[in-house]
């Protein structure tokens, strides 16, 4: 059965009295507009909400994601993280994005409060009210870190974009808890949790309840929720499975480099460059004669002086094996970006001279 009200910022909206969430005076897709839009198609009569997958690996996709499907993941986050009628959560991403949609679900799952704020790189700045429960982008954490050290926060999940050791050393002293998640748009938002602060912290993720998971022969993880999905989902991520619920995520099975036979992951590659580079970076490869593909660097800056990449690469030999150490290295004064702010990496690499 679906839930047919919702409680926004203390007051309660359904069929009857949504107009009054529109905003005459905004554009279409305003961020309050777009929480309207998203009810105003929650409410109708049709089982399916339209959404777009994000474009991180090709072009967004339009795509339907069926109501009963969005409710059953709403559940399986609330029971994880205890949230009820009695809960207050907070909305600080668009509603035409996934994570946004999927925060409004929750609440008319629940029957919690949600507070509504604009989206913005710190959404916690005036906010005077306890929360138990938001979802926000790593780019958002980076610009809340020192806000979140004296709001009163229960529970936050991070994702969008991978939580890296940076995310990390920032959250340390954050008392809230925080998760990274790991899903997709046509999983209903995440699918597994990682706590990445706190005494509970973890390198793992593990999956939530309903979920199962398994290796395909090229160690990439496979996915069954038939509350979310009919068939099994076949992703292109190489993780490391740590007993039946839980997995190590080690990178994309298209971005692994074969070089002279060793099989090299960027995204951990770039893991342990953290703190070294200054701007925007990214490992890839390209073709070379004697090992197939060579291992290069893409950094988002103007060309380095001589005596900076000799410093950068005596940085590089402390922490990477030798088969890691790239082999070239490339400046870009700006990388290409998806319309979700994700870099495009290989449209960017053929910019490389």
């Amino acid at each position: 059965m679906r839930n047919e009200t919702i409680r926004l910022n203390g007051t309660t909206y359904s069929r009857s009295n949504l107009e009054q969430l529109y905003f005459i005076a905004e554009p279409q897709d305003s961020w309050r507009n777009a929480i309207y839009h998203f009810l105003q198609n929650w409410f109708d009569n049709s089982d399916f909400i339209p959404a777009q997958t994000s474009g991180s690996t090709g072009k967004p996709k339009n795509i339907q994601l069926s109501k009963q499907s969005m409710m059953n993941s709403a559940r399986m986050t609330n029971q994880f993280f205890g949230l009820n009628a009695e809960s207050v959560g907070l909305l600080c991403m668009p509603a035409s994005y996934i994570a946004g949609k999927m925060m409004l679900v929750r609440a008319l799952v629940s029957g919690f409060n949600l507070i509504t704020v604009k989206p913005s790189a710190n959404p916690f700045k005036g906010l005077n009210v306890p929360i138990d429960f938001t979802a926000i982008t790593p780019y958002q954490l980076s610009h809340s870190a020192e806000s979140l050290l004296t709001k009163q926060v229960g529970k936050i999940i991070v994702g969008g974009s991978p939580v890296t050791s940076k995310y990390e050393h920032l959250s340390v002293d954050i008392p809230a808890e925080l998760y990274e998640t790991y899903g997709m748009t046509e999983t209903c938002s995440h699918i597994a949790l990682r706590r990445f602060n706190g005494k509970d912290k973890s390198d793992c993720f593990t999956i939530l309840e309903g979920v199962s998971i398994r290796q395909d022969e090229r160690d990439c993880l496979a996915i069954k929720a038939p509350h979310l999905l009919k068939e099994e989902i076949q992703t292109n991520d190489m993780v490391e499975l740590v007993g039946e619920n839980s997995f190590r995520w080690l990178g994309r099975a298209d971005s692994a480099i074969n070089s002279g036979g060793i099989k090299i992951h960027p995204e951990q590659v770039e893991k342990k460059l953290e703190g070294i580079i200054p701007s925007s970076y990214f490992i890839s490869s390209i073709p070379d004669d004697v090992l197939e593909n060579k291992v290069v660097l893409v950094i988002e800056s103007e060309n380095y002086t001589l005596q900076q990449e000799l410093e950068l690469k005596a940085a590089f030999e402390k922490r990477l094996s030798k088969y890691e150490l790239p082999r070239q290295i490339f400046y870009l004064p700006r990388f290409i970006y998806s319309s979700g702010n994700k870099v495009l990496r290989k449209e960017t690499l053929e910019n490389c001279k």
